[in-house]
């Protein structure tokens, strides 16, 4: 059985909906004692709070918070084991569930060169979980955000199909080549909440008439961005480039209503809730 903190970690990393439930309170004869912990997703739990029906009860509450996406709230409820529940045990269980509803932006970053290195710093104090890719080993920097995921790929047009749905894409490579394959593959997905690529109006307008000579519509082209970076801050530094992503990118997890939902910091206050789903 895997472990719930093995299990929290791989959510974090993978930006996925949870609820962690914690027994904080045993009166009498319970299955488990006091800080034993599981965790739920919306299709597998890891470890265990006893099982049975309080597991059972436990599980469908867990399910039904990710389900109404219940981010700010905290619960507790009881439950007595024998009266409710048909469990032998004859106590009485008080678990905390504590939802996690993950909203940080998912963004794959593809080349480690010079505005790649300007830009990865800038993306991981924001509310946005970065995923960074490169084919070459050395380019990778020694020093690198404990937040974002540094993965080498001979291939790096394999890790287009890895991406979250509703991800983020900023293409800026060392070859226009793999520029060119990246957002094809990027396109051929349908499901980007952006797709941005390093590069000039004249890049443009060559990666649009040789996707289009391949097939892709104007409606699917509207969707790629080059060059990219928020109109009206200028400059060739790398720097600039990057803070100039950024600042689109900011735009993007700030408007209400997107695909990718409101992606804001979780809340630093909670409130104890009483929400409880119906048989």
């Amino acid at each position: 059985m895997k472990g719930w903190f093995i299990a929290l970690q791989n959510c974090e990393s993978k930006n996925l909906d949870y609820v962690l439930i914690t027994v904080v309170a045993v009166q009498g004869s319970a299955p488990r004692t006091e800080g034993t912990k599981m965790l739920v997703t919306a299709d597998q739990q890891f470890d265990t709070i006893g099982g049975g029906h309080l597991e059972y009860k436990a599980i469908k509450q867990s399910r039904y918070m990710l389900q109404k996406q219940q981010s700010a709230q905290l619960l507790l409820q009881h439950y007595p084991l024998a009266a409710s529940l048909g469990q032998c045990c004859g106590g009485r269980v008080t678990l905390l569930f504590e939802p996690f509803i993950m909203r940080q932006l998912p963004i794959t970053v593809f080349g480690a060169g010079h505005v790649g290195r300007a830009l990865v710093p800038l993306l991981a104090q924001l509310p946005i979980s970065v995923t960074w890719v490169d084919s070459r080993y050395d380019m990778f920097p020694a020093n690198c955000p404990q937040s974002v995921q540094m993965r080498h790929h001979e291939h790096p047009v394999d890790q287009v199909d890895k991406a979250t749905p509703g991800s983020c894409f900023l293409v800026m490579t060392h070859h226009h080549g793999m520029d060119l394959a990246l957002t094809e593959a990027v396109l051929k997905r349908g499901d980007a909440l952006y797709l941005g690529v390093i590069g000039s109006v004249t890049k443009g307008r060559r990666f649009r008439q040789r996707l289009s000579q391949r097939g892709f519509t104007d409606d699917q082209l509207h969707d790629l961005h080059c060059p990219m970076g928020k109109v009206g801050i200028e400059g060739k530094r790398p720097i600039e480039i990057a803070i100039s992503i950024t600042a689109q990118i900011m735009e993007l997890y700030q408007q209400p209503l997107q695909p990718a939902g409101d992606l804001t910091n979780k809340p630093n206050s909670v409130t104890v809730g009483s929400s409880v789903p119906t048989e």
